[in-house]
């Protein structure tokens, strides 16, 4: 078995597939749109045949992203190498986005770091 994709809502979809595409290099497809409730979405597919969906419609409730709550904390991405992931994070940085923290070598051996990406949802950036 396998996870077939990952979904999350977003305020400002334009921006949210922008930023998976532009800094993940992530796939988008052409988008979903049910007119009779709002509701809209695009898939963002990845390299390795990972997809994320993400979604918008009315009336949607947003609370506070705490980093230390139960429920989806970060999505992390593979990079491929350790220079990979300082470029990538030294480019979000200088794009505006925090970086809450590394690039580091953890203590259970993986170099990451960790952003403050998209509507204060956290992207990890791995090797």
């Amino acid at each position: 078995m396998r996870i077939e994709h990952v979904a999350m809502y977003v305020n400002d979809l334009e921006a949210a597939r922008d930023f998976f595409v532009r800094y993940l290099k992530g796939i988008s497809n052409e988008g979903y749109h049910n007119i009779n409730t709002g509701f809209r979405s695009y898939f963002i597919s990845f390299e390795d045949g990972a997809r994320l969906e993400i979604m918008n419609k009315p009336q949607m409730e947003d609370q506070e992203k705490t980093i230390n709550r139960t429920g989806y904390v970060h999505l992390a991405f593979s990079t491929g190498s350790r220079d990979a992931v300082d470029e990538l994070t030294e480019r979000l940085r200088k794009d505006g986005y925090e970086v809450a923290g590394g690039p580091r070598v953890t203590g259970d051996g993986f170099y990451e770091s960790c952003i403050i990406g998209i509507e204060e949802n956290q992207i990890e950036l791995t090797v």
